[in-house]
């Protein structure tokens, strides 16, 4: 019985513990996918790194302000399967990207979609996010 017990006890704790991980990979816990946002600018930063690679981008608004944006993609894992290397965004390169806006308000967006400077449009996102897939 005592064995029995402790077994539950353990599978529940485990269940628990998996849920944060869960929620951190999940696009719906960070991203609107009702609110998609276009941004067009330059690079001016690349995270090479996991979970996920990240980039930074300068945009002008209409006024001439620039902001600087933090955009997430996918792991460097699954953006090598795609063709992506870290050498695919340079400071400097004239973008655009298609993306998904964060809750919270903050100047970041989930990149689906980037449109390299050479024209080449590439999937940016996570596959398994439950974003969408573009």
């Amino acid at each position: 019985m005592k064995i029995k017990l402790l077994a539950i006890s353990a599978g529940l704790a485990l269940g628990m513990a998996a849920v944060p991980l869960l929620a951190h990979h999940s696009f719906a816990a960070e991203y609107d996918s009702a609110k998609p946002v276009t941004l067009k600018g330059t690079v001016t930063k690349l995270e090479w790194m996991n979970p996920h690679a990240r980039f930074y981008v300068d945009v002008k608004n209409d006024q001439g302000a620039t902001t600087n944006w933090e955009l997430e993609l996918g792991s460097p894992n699954g953006l090598m399967r795609r063709g992506w290397t870290r050498n695919s965004l340079k400071p400097g390169d004239s973008i655009v990207v298609e993306g998904y806006l964060a809750k919270d308000g903050a100047k970041l967006a989930n990149a689906r979609q980037v449109t390299l400077s050479d024209g080449r449009k590439v999937f940016a996102g996570a596959a398994d996010d439950g974003g969408p897939t573009k």
